[in-house]
């Protein structure tokens, strides 16, 4: 029998001669060497623990099929959703921003433009994404601190005052109150006169994946739920460039998870999406080619890259096979990538820029449509200007400068590429079963399965960086016990509560607070019934002058809250 591999076909007689030449190799090349060189140590894994040899043949990739590697922009689109990638334009790049009031925001959008910026990316402090008024009194101390703090939809016109949202795309990233601002969003561009098919860009509101880490949640699962399925629904009828959910792994990896908990959680979420949409009756190719996702980029330069090839991989056959789309369009995994966060650290906070611009190449090699560089500042607080210039900077020079996007999935056929993407791929397969058999994504979560499995992983990172087997520069190895850190940070403008607060209470008198009322009372209506998609009377209430807390606190009435059962 032959075995077909990366580079052709190899038959049972050359499959024979390199296992032979590998194994002399082996014994003679190698073992000699060592006893001269001992190598670094016994075992080599990747960060998230998978075994790596010490080299790689064609017999590495010779049980995976041909047809699985393809060409670029054909199923199963390992090699990349589009056939010529970045050689016809570049990956946008889409440095998040977002602190004090909506104006203080718009000041650093303008600014990353003019730098070059290619769309942007909207960061909301801790009471817009847990759906408090900034004068209610959990939002005391944090208004405008980490994040740009959005009430109502007077906040959003300010936040994109003088910026065309037909000319550039906008990611939102926000969850439990995610619907509100994308009302918002949609009130401002009517208002203005856009048409809403010409609006591109993403916000998040994957809800699902909160539960599972970041722990930004309001209301229980299934009504959770069920408001993703009205902004996704409302988006494949209304806003055909639009995507109306971001199905977020980086939130995963960034708890702890290893990276093929990222990734196989992140499927195991889209599939419960996926199920919740075509139960509401709309067609998958319908709505599943404005699906997007977004992942991280962890520090293992490899593991990554084939991270990304195998989700590709996994999408395109979860859709096809599981939910019968016939639509390329389906099948076309697209994503946004930000560098890891928690590979930052603050004792030699320069050599971030190293970390994140290995991160960033990465991604480019990934494949990545959409890509976010952190600034090297980030451990100590919300990145200044210059940091977040020099974080463009990165990009542009891998761009411009690298040449790493001239030829599509450089790394398209390597062995060792082809392996791991190969193992990547029947390990997230491997979770969505055991996921299937135990009962499902939300039945697991409400157990606290991926909860545990996430805090066992990252809890073995933590021992690994303390007795030193994972290396971090700065903090357990190279330490600087002396170093001083002379660091201009981004200021927090203690005004911006004040000034928030002020144009809140000055929307609250203008309206027409019978009109707000009314509206409310329809919403609650439209929440009762399973049928109906709460969009509609989202966006009317925003125009009429509705906050954020109006519409949360509404349905906090009929919904409640959640409470998560903690694991241990």
């Amino acid at each position: 029998m032959n075995k077909r591999v990366a580079g052709g076909v190899l038959t049972q007689e050359k499959v024979q001669q390199l296992a032979d030449q590998v194994r002399r190799w082996e014994e003679n090349e190698v073992a000699s060497f060592i006893k001269r060189a001992p190598e670094r140590k016994t075992e080599f894994r990747t960060l998230g623990g998978f075994p790596v040899k010490r080299a790689y043949t064609a017999l590495d990739a010779a049980d995976t099929p041909l047809e699985d590697i393809g060409l670029p922009g054909q199923y199963p689109f390992t090699r990349g959703p589009y056939p010529t990638m970045y050689r016809g334009r570049f990956w946008t790049m889409r440095q998040i921003a977002g602190f004090g009031t909506a104006e203080d925001t718009n000041k650093r959008f303008r600014y990353l433009i003019a730098q070059g910026q290619t769309g942007l990316s909207v960061d909301f402090d801790m009471p817009t994404l847990m759906g408090y008024d900034s004068d209610h009194p959990m939002s005391h101390g944090e208004v405008g601190r980490e994040g740009v703090a959005i009430d109502t939809l007077a906040d959003m016109e300010h936040l994109f005052e003088g910026i065309d949202l037909e000319r550039i795309s906008v990611s939102m990233t926000i969850n439990p109150s995610a619907w509100i601002l994308l009302a918002m969003y949609v009130a401002l561009a009517k208002k203005k006169g856009y048409d809403l098919n010409k609006l591109s860009g993403t916000i998040q509101a994957d809800i699902l994946k909160e539960y599972m880490a970041q722990k930004e949640f309001i209301y229980p699962i299934r009504p959770s739920v069920r408001i993703v399925r009205d902004g996704i629904t409302f988006g494949a009828r209304n806003m055909k460039r639009y995507n109306p959910i971001n199905i977020s792994g980086y939130h995963i990896s960034e708890a702890g998870s290893s990276p093929l908990d990222e990734a196989a959680f992140t499927m195991a979420n889209l599939i419960t999406y996926m199920e919740e949409v075509t139960k509401a009756g709309v067609a998958v190719d319908d709505f599943a080619p404005r699906l997007a996702f977004f992942f991280v980029c962890q520090a293992d330069f490899f593991e990554e890259i084939a991270k990304f090839r195998a989700l590709r991989r996994v999408y395109a056959k979860i859709m096809k096979e599981r939910f019968g789309a016939r639509n390329p369009d389906s099948m076309r995994l697209r994503f946004h990538c930000q560098t890891a966060a928690a590979s930052l650290t603050k004792p030699q906070y320069q050599v971030n820029i190293v970390r994140t611009s290995l991160q960033a190449l990465a991604a480019v090699l990934g494949g990545a449509q959409s890509l976010h560089t952190n600034g090297m500042d980030e451990a100590f607080a919300i990145p200044s200007e210059e940091a977040m210039k020099l974080a463009l900077r990165t990009q542009q020079v891998i761009a411009d400068e690298s040449n790493a996007g001239n030829v599509v999935d450089p790394l398209g056929g390597a062995y060792f590429v082809e392996s791991l993407t190969t193992q990547y791929e029947r390990g997230i397969f491997r979770i969505l079963d055991e996921v299937d058999s135990r009962g499902g994504t939300i039945k697991l979560i409400e157990e606290g399965w991926f909860q545990r499995r996430i805090a066992d992983f990252a809890y073995e990172t933590a021992l690994k960086k303390a007795s030193g087997e994972k290396p971090v520069l700065g903090v357990n190895k190279f330490v600087e016990p002396d170093e001083k850190f002379d660091i201009e940070l981004h200021p927090h403008d203690e005004t911006s509560e004040r000034r928030q607060i002020e144009r809140l209470r000055r929307v609250r008198r203008e309206r027409d607070n019978a009109r707000v009322a009314q509206l409310l009372d329809r919403l609650v209506e439209a929440a009762k019934d399973e049928s109906q998609n709460i969009m509609p009377v989202t966006i009317e209430l925003v125009e009429a002058g509705a906050s954020m807390g109006d519409i949360v606190e509404k349905l906090k009435g009929l919904w409640g809250t959640y409470r998560e059962t903690p694991v241990f």
